[in-house]
């Protein structure tokens, strides 16, 4: 991504701008919220870091300049000392992504960039722009098959509602946007939504993001720190891949659904959490609850109402219409043409990454093909996995096919993230220690 480092202290901005840097990203650097203002008019970019105290135009006018003018679907991550905690959960509000208490490890600020990173793919939905954000909800849901037609009348039903929300469906399908949506057209739309990507924390700091904890709860908590319940005050809690959150850990946040109460890590006090939750799984949490490895209880709490997001192979009539969307918007106000061979070849593919496959593809197909999509093209790009499977099997069997495949996944995924394996296990729907272990496994470590 194109991130925008902005900071009065040389050295964080220097070493933060570097590690950014060596992550693959595109970074610009400057001094203060008045050098970065005048970037923001030079060019585009995806993500801004900033300091919360500067001089000339402080973090928090900076948010807001940036969230009132053209750049408002821009993301801002904000940096704050412990003293300021209280202005950048405002921020939050305001609509900043998230914050970081300083000091604090570049590498901490990795995940939150895979985040929105994730959020940045078009899925099956469009809600990245305040037209969309305003449009009527039948819109927004791209797709004409009857499973679409169920899941936007779900959508719709979501968002007159208060309602807990399940969100089901496999890797790519758009799990992570239909929230976004709920949210932003439902009654607390001007309260925050705050996402927890429950794969992305390790089981001993999953609690802490969720409720926070108070100084001295644990090594390493020199300073109290809020969770998410307390981010997403009056608005929404998406807790993407909530199967991730371990069995031990699962009443405590049933008691937060069930009783509206939540108490720190490492505290008594009791606090109020006035939060509607919507969660996403790929997982059959029935069958999970059934297997003793999530709470019954907690299950029936986060399925009061259910969207089930079919895999692209399941409605391939919506595969042209999605695929003219797409484009759209890849090509901008350029011009591009698409062969209809190009798109009887979409439909013959089975997508097991579905909407986030069929994205890159044709991202891909536009840079390679100079605006004009072919058949030919098409079959390199989507052909070349299957093809090169079949002459492995062929010439070593089964196993090594799949082998050879999983490696090639791995590889590709860690390579587009820049070598971030964090970012490249988020892309692939996997845990974090999952990818390592295969890195491990494939010699890729």
């Amino acid at each position: 991504m194109r991130i925008l480092v902005v900071d009065d202290e040389e050295i964080k901005r220097i070493t933060l701008a570097d590690d950014l840097a060596t992550q693959g990203h595109e970074v610009v650097s400057v001094g203060d919220g008045a050098e970065a203002l005048q970037q923001l008019q030079q060019g585009r970019f995806d993500v801004v870091v900033t300091d919360l105290k500067m001089p000339k135009v402080d973090g928090l006018e900076l948010l807001k300049r940036i969230k009132s003018g053209p750049w408002s679907d821009m993301e801002v991550i904000l940096m704050t000392a412990y003293g300021s905690i209280p202005v950048a959960v405002e921020a939050v509000k305001l609509g900043a992504f998230d914050f970081l208490t300083k000091p604090f490890r570049n590498e901490d600020i990795f995940p939150l960039l895979a985040r929105i990173e994730r959020n940045r793919l078009v899925t099956a939905v469009d809600v990245d722009n305040d037209s969309a954000a305003n449009a009527p909800l039948g819109r927004l849901v791209i797709g004409q098959s009857a499973a679409m037609n169920r899941v936007r009348h779900m959508v719709e039903i979501c968002a007159r509602t208060d309602a807990n929300v399940l969100l089901f469906g496999e890797t790519g399908v758009g799990k992570d946007l239909l929230a976004s949506v709920i949210h932003r057209h439902s009654h607390r739309a001007g309260f925050p939504l705050v996402k927890v990507g429950c794969t992305l924390f390790p089981p001993q700091l999953i609690e802490s993001e969720l409720y926070g904890h108070v100084k001295g709860s644990f090594t390493g908590a020199d300073q109290q720190r809020q969770g998410r319940f307390d981010l997403a005050e009056e608005g929404t809690l998406y807790l993407d891949d909530v199967d991730d959150i371990p069995l031990e850990q699962q009443s405590k946040l049933l008691r937060a659904i069930e009783e509206k109460v939540f108490e720190r890590v490492g505290g008594t006090q009791l606090i109020r959490a006035n939060v509607r939750i919507i969660a996403s799984t790929k997982q059959n949490l029935l069958e999970r609850s059934s297997a003793g490895t999530f709470r019954q209880d907690l299950y029936y709490r986060l399925d009061v109402l259910r969207i089930s997001i079919p895999p692209l192979r399941d409605r391939r009539e919506d595969i042209p219409l999605l695929a003219e969307h797409l484009l759209q918007r890849l090509a901008g106000d350029q011009p591009y043409e698409i062969e209809p061979a190009a798109v009887e070849c979409l439909l013959q593919h089975d997508w097991p990454g579905n909407v986030r496959e069929l994205y890159h593809t044709l991202e891909r197909a536009l840079l390679v093909g100079g605006r004009r999509i072919t058949a030919e093209l098409l079959s390199a790009e989507v052909g070349g996995i299957a093809a090169s499977m079949a002459t492995t099997a062929r010439e070593q069997g089964f196993q090594a096919a799949m082998d050879h495949a999983e490696r090639e996944l791995l590889a590709n995924a860690l390579k587009a993230s820049g070598g971030n394996k964090t970012a490249a296990a988020a892309s692939l729907g996997m845990k974090p220690s999952t990818f390592r272990d295969k890195l491990a496994k494939h010699g890729l470590g």
